[in-house]
């Protein structure tokens, strides 16, 4: 007859009062270690750790929360196909690799009922990446957590912090880099409604480029929607129209590499039959099928004042913050001086 193997006991739960014990001090003192107390010594906060760590003990964030904290930040991305938001995260995670905080993501195009789910688990801090909700939606959700909006022009009062690149003057770089590589017919591949301030600011800056260059006469910015297809279809159809344009300004990299993709099947050279430019300088610029001209905007840079903002807004700091970012044009051969023969 089979026997059946005895189950197993469960382990109990190390509580804070066996910490307490193991180190030799009271309970109080163990949660003012983990709450970062003001008037913690080093050596009582090491002695508590060590127990900790001896012990095996976890705190629940339930009871984190209870006690004021979870040590949790809340991460909402539009979405995870747009390499450059890795180095968002990066940034993010470099920032926080010397504290207590851990980082926990959501991606969701509309970020309302992630915000949503995020406060009711206590999450001690929220940052949002391109936001497309509406100023007042933002401002409401500050009001009920520290919040830090990175990629949103919009700003109201001291409710909540803002990182961003200047978008206005990457798009000029662009156009200004394209002129002097000796194009002026520049059309602008940007994204249909609901737009962000982001995707707004650069219109206005390519927009507000070519006049000042006395081209405003080839301005042209064609929209499509974040899908591969339809952005492959809006593309083809601009370069193989008969006013096709000598440059292409694409307002992600993301969208540049749609861009090489329909023009190298078109049997198009780059840049001699068209030049392509993207934004954000992701790691994929580099391959040599892309050599992909485009903006740096420091993505690691701006995860990491993003969670610094967040962790200061967490401790008490009530003014708002809101910084820039200078871009950069990295060139490469997609947008190299036109051939004598084009001219």
């Amino acid at each position: 007859m089979k026997r059946t193997a005895p189950a197993k006991k469960k382990t109990a739960r190390v509580t804070i009062r066996d910490v307490a014990k193991d180190a030799g001090v009271s309970v109080a003192a163990v949660s003012k270690v983990l709450r970062d107390a003001y008037g913690v010594s080093e050596n009582l906060s090491l002695k508590v750790r060590a127990s900790m760590k001896k012990l095996g003990y976890r705190p629940l964030a339930s009871a984190r929360g209870m006690r004021g904290r979870t040590y949790t930040l809340g991460l909402i991305f539009p979405d995870l196909r747009n390499p450059f938001f890795a180095d968002i995260y990066a940034g993010i995670n470099s920032a926080l690799e010397r504290t207590q905080y851990q980082a926990m993501q959501g991606v969701s195009p509309t970020a309302t009922a992630l915000i949503e789910a995020m406060i009711d688990r206590q999450m001690d801090g929220l940052i949002l990446i391109g936001p497309n909700e509406e100023l007042e939606m933002l401002i409401e959700t500050a009001e009920r957590t520290p919040l830090v909006a990175i990629g949103q022009h919009d700003s109201s009062g001291d409710a909540f912090d803002t990182v961003n690149n200047d978008d206005k003057l990457g798009a000029r770089l662009v156009v200004q880099h394209l002129m002097k590589n000796g194009f002026r017919n520049i059309a602008m591949l940007s994204v249909s409604e609901p737009a962000s301030t982001v995707v707004h600011h650069r219109e206005l800056g390519y927009c507000a480029e070519m006049t000042d260059q006395q081209c405003a006469d080839f301005i042209h910015i064609v929209r499509a929607p974040q899908v591969a297809r339809d952005v492959q279809v809006a593309v083809r159809r601009l370069l193989e129209s008969k006013n096709r344009p000598e440059a292409l300004f694409c307002w992600t990299d993301l969208m540049a590499f749609e861009a090489i993709s329909v023009a190298t099947e078109l049997g198009l050279g780059i840049p001699d039959d068209i030049a392509i430019v993207g934004y954000d300088n992701t790691i994929f610029c580099d391959f040599a099928q892309n050599a992909l001209t485009s903006v740096d905007q420091s993505g690691e840079l701006l995860g990491l004042q993003a969670a610094r903002l967040v962790v200061e807004r967490i401790n008490g700091r009530t003014n708002a913050e809101h910084l820039v970012i200078t871009p950069r044009i990295v060139a490469r051969n997609s947008s190299h001086p036109r051939s004598p023969h084009q001219d």
